[in-house]
C-alpha cells in the first residue's frame, strides 16, 4: 500500500483552472469546485491521496512547514515566502502554465517618475504591497538609497500618491485607472511544489505522468509600455494634502454596508460606498473631510504612521495592532456598538479538553510544540503567552481558518457571530477572548492642529447622538 500523500490546494483565482486541471488528469477529486462546503476531500483514482483547500497565501506555509506533501499556488507568494526564508523546504516541481500574471513596481498617474528618479532620491521612498518580502528585496536591488515598506493585506492601489510612492501589485485593470508601471518585478503562473523532505522520502512519483499528459489549460502574454517621457524632477515631491483636511479611512468587504448605514445616520453620506461599488475614494458634502476604503486589518497600522486621522475599524484588529506595538499613537474614539463578534479559542471536538487550562495539561504530556493558527497573530501570540500554554508556533492564515482543524493546527483564535459555523465544521469553543465591535479610532497627534481638531469633534459629536439613539 501506498504512503499517504497531501496535497493542499488552492481556493480564489486558481481554483476553476486547477480543478480543470486536475479533472484531465484524473485524479478523481469530485468535491472541489467553487461554492463547495467541504475543505477535506479524497481521490476516487488515487486512494493514498488526500486533498484540502486553503486560501493561496496559507499553502507555501503549509508546504514549507510539512503539514502537506504538494501544493499548488501561484509563483508569486511562492516568491514572497522564499525572498525572506530561503532556506524554505519547498521545491518547485512544475510550472502548471495557467494563473499567469506580472507583478509590477507601480507609482501614481500624478507622479510620473523613474526609477532613476527613486533611486537617487534621498527621501524615504514608501511602498505599499501585500508581497513584503519581495517590495524590500527590490528595494535593495534597485540601490533605493531610503525606502519604508508598508505591508497591507490588500487593496494596494489605492495608497498612492497620499500614502505611499510606489505599489508592488499584479499588472492588471487597476493600472490603467490610478496607476503608471515603473519596472517588471517578475512574471508567476501557477506551480506545483513539495515539501523537500517528503519529497525525498515518499514515493510521489506516480502521480506525475498523469500531469504530464495533460496541456497548458492557457498562457498568456502581458506586454508591460514601461516606456514614458519622463518629467525631469529633479526630487521627489510627495503628494500634497492639506494639513487641515481630516483624512478617514474606512473598511472594506462585510464592513462597508452596516458602515454606510452608522454614516448615513449621522447624516454623512457618501457616493460609492457600497458593498458592490468600486471606488476606493467616495467623496461626500462633508466639508473639511477626505474618505478613503482599504482593508480594516491594515486600518490601525496606517493610523500609527500619520496618514490618517480618524478610522473605523475592528476592536480585533485595534488590539492586534496594539499587542504588537503597545506604544502605537492610535487611541479608541468610540464604541460604534455594530459589527458584534466574538474572538473565541477553538479546538476540535475530538480533543477532550474543555478550557485553557485543560489543554495546558493535555498538551503538556505530548511535548510537542502548539500549533496556534489565527489571522490575529499577535493575539493568538498574546492569548498562548497569558495562559502559559507552553511551547508553542503561531501559523498566520488569511482566511477559512477553521479548516485548519484538527489535522494543520491544534488551536485556532478565531472570530465567531453565532458559533454555527464552528460546530458545522465538528470544533468547539473553549474560551471566548473578549467580544469585537467596529469603533472610531485616531490619531493622537491630529489634535495638535486646531482645525482638524473642530473637525474630529464635529464627527465624534456626530456619531455619539447616533449611539444614544440606539
Amino acid at each position: 500500500m501506498k504512503e499517504p500523500i497531501k496535497i493542499a490546494l488552492p481556493k480564489g483565482r486558481l481554483l476553476a483552472d486547477t480543478a480543470s486541471l486536475l479533472k484531465n488528469a484524473g485524479w478523481e477529486i469530485k468535491d472541489y469546485k467553487e461554492g463547495t462546503r467541504l475543505y477535506n476531500l479524497k481521490s476516487d483514482r488515487f486512494t493514498s491521496l488526500t486533498a484540502k483547500i486553503f486560501h493561496e497565501k496559507d499553502i507555501p506555509i503549509q508546504v514549507s512547514i510539512g503539514n502537506y506533501d504538494l501544493g499548488i499556488c501561484g509563483l508569486d507568494w511562492i516568491e514572497e515566502l522564499t525572498s525572506k526564508y530561503p532556506g524554505s523546504s519547498i521545491i518547485k516541481i512544475k510550472d502548471l502554465g495557467y494563473g499567469v500574471g506580472k507583478l509590477v513596481m507601480g507609482s501614481s498617474l500624478l507622479n510620473r517618475y523613474t526609477m532613476s528618479e527613486m533611486r537617487n532620491n534621498f527621501d524615504i521612498i514608501r511602498i505599499a504591497s501585500e508581497y513584503p518580502n519581495l517590495a524590500e528585496s527590490f528595494a535593495a536591488k534597485n540601490r533605493i538609497k531610503r525606502f519604508s515598506i508598508i505591508p497591507l493585506w490588500g487593496a494596494a492601489e489605492v495608497y498612492p500618491p497620499e500614502n505611499a510612492e510606489m505599489v508592488l501589485v499584479s499588472y492588471d485593470k487597476s493600472f490603467s485607472d490610478n496607476l503608471y508601471p515603473l519596472d517588471k518585478v517578475m512574471d508567476y503562473s501557477s506551480y506545483l511544489i513539495a515539501n523537500k523532505h517528503c519529497w525525498e522520502s515518499k514515493d510521489i512519483s506516480y502521480l506525475l505522468p498523469s500531469l504530464e499528459k495533460v496541456e497548458k489549460i492557457y498562457r498568456k502574454n502581458f506586454s508591460i509600455p514601461i516606456t514614458f517621457k519622463p518629467n525631469n524632477h529633479s526630487k521627489i515631491h510627495r503628494y500634497d494634502i492639506k494639513s487641515n483636511i481630516v483624512r478617514i479611512a474606512l473598511p472594506d468587504g462585510h464592513q462597508q454596508k452596516p458602515t454606510a448605514e452608522f454614516l448615513a445616520k449621522a447624516g454623512i453620506v457618501l457616493d460609492d460606498y457600497t458593498s458592490l461599488g468600486d471606488s476606493r475614494r467616495p467623496s461626500s458634502d462633508v466639508s473639511g473631510v477626505t474618505f478613503k476604503v482599504i482593508r480594516p486589518q491594515d486600518i490601525p497600522l496606517q493610523l500609527a504612521n500619520g496618514n490618517f486621522d480618524l478610522a473605523i475599524t475592528g476592536r480585533d484588529w485595534l488590539l492586534n495592532h496594539l499587542y504588537q506595538f503597545p506604544s502605537s499613537p492610535v487611541v479608541e474614539l468610540l464604541d460604534l456598538k455594530y459589527g458584534r463578534v466574538k474572538i473565541v479559542a477553538v479546538v476540535s471536538n475530538e480533543v477532550t479538553v474543555s478550557d485553557p487550562q485543560t489543554l495546558r495539561h493535555f498538551w503538556k504530556d505530548k511535548k510537542l510544540p502548539l500549533r496556534l493558527a489565527s489571522e490575529y497573530v499577535n493575539i493568538a501570540d498574546r492569548y498562548a503567552r497569558d495562559n502559559h500554554l507552553g511551547m508553542y508556533r503561531v501559523i498566520p492564515t488569511w482566511g477559512a481558518t477553521e479548516a485548519f482543524l484538527p489535522i494543520d493546527a491544534d488551536l485556532l483564535i478565531e472570530n465567531t457571530e453565532t458559533g454555527q459555523t464552528l460546530a458545522r465544521h465538528n470544533l468547539k469553543i473553549i474560551d471566548t477572548l473578549f467580544e469585537s465591535t467596529a469603533c472610531l479610532i485616531g490619531y493622537d497627534k491630529a489634535n495638535t492642529n486646531p482645525v482638524k481638531k473642530s473637525i474630529i469633534n464635529k464627527i465624534v459629536g456626530k456619531f455619539n447622538m447616533v449611539i444614544k439613539a440606539r
